[in-house]
Parts: C-alpha cells; sequence; structure tokens
C-alpha cells in the first residue's frame, strides 16, 4: 500500500511546480499588461503586432474566456498562457531591447527560458483543445 502513495507524491510535483511558477506569473499580471500599454505606444512595434496587443489585453480583461475568470486559479490560466504566447511573440519581433524599455520588474521573468517555462506550466493545466485554440489564435496574428 506504501507504493501508491510514493507515486501519488511524484506525480504532485511536476503539479506544485507548475502551480508555484503560474501564481508568481498571475501576481506579475499588472507588470505584465503595464508593458503590453507600454508597447501599443511604441513605434518600434509593429502596427500588426499591436493589433496583438490590444486583443490579448482585450481576452485578459474580459469576462468572455475559455474558462471563466470566476474560477480561481484556473480561470487565470488561459489568459497568463495568451499573455505569455504574445509576450514571446513580441519579443521576437519587436526586439527583447524594446521590451526591456517598457519591463519593470527582472529582466529574467521575460527570458526566453522562463517564457517557455510559464507556457509549459500554463498548458499543463489548461484542456488540450483549449490549449490548441489558443495557439492556434496566437499563431494566425
Amino acid at each position: 500500500m506504501s507504493r501508491p502513495r510514493i507515486l501519488r507524491r511524484r506525480e504532485s510535483r511536476p503539479r506544485s511546480g507548475a502551480k508555484r511558477t503560474l501564481l508568481g506569473t498571475i501576481r506579475q499580471l499588472p507588470s505584465y499588461l503595464r508593458l503590453l500599454a507600454g508597447l501599443l505606444t511604441d513605434g518600434r512595434v509593429s502596427a500588426l503586432d499591436r493589433l496583438l496587443v490590444v486583443s490579448a489585453v482585450a481576452y485578459i480583461v474580459s469576462p468572455l474566456d475559455f474558462i471563466p475568470d470566476i474560477i480561481p486559479f484556473f480561470g487565470q490560466v488561459d489568459d497568463v498562457f495568451l499573455l505569455v504566447m504574445a509576450i514571446q511573440r513580441l519579443v521576437k519581433r519587436a526586439g527583447r531591447d524594446t521590451v526591456l524599455d517598457y519591463w519593470r520588474g527582472d529582466p529574467r521573468a521575460i527570458s526566453d527560458a522562463s517564457l517557455a517555462a510559464v507556457v509549459g506550466a500554463a498548458a499543463f493545466f489548461l484542456p488540450g483543445r483549449t490549449t490548441q485554440r489558443l495557439r492556434r489564435l496566437i499563431q494566425r496574428w
């Protein structure tokens, strides 16, 4: 009987690590929204990417989500997933220096590795179909 208990502990470790990653990012949502607001007014950001910024902010503040925000934690996971995917794209297209001009937090938080970790953590909690839909939404831009 002790064997199943050990297996459960091992299975919960990735979940707790993913949850910790997401909670840290959720706490920084205001900083990410300020980042997007700054990028919206920057001339170095293309018109198409500005539209992406507006769309990401609209999705985050909208009560209509794939997972409603009223559901604690899980309601914010899809917002974080979309937000970080949009920031990854902006870092690639507008440049890391442009993004850092508006980021007030730790620069490591928007490194490629950190952003990829957040996307992976969010995907861990999202249903597969929701993850696919959100990825397609970003890729269309």
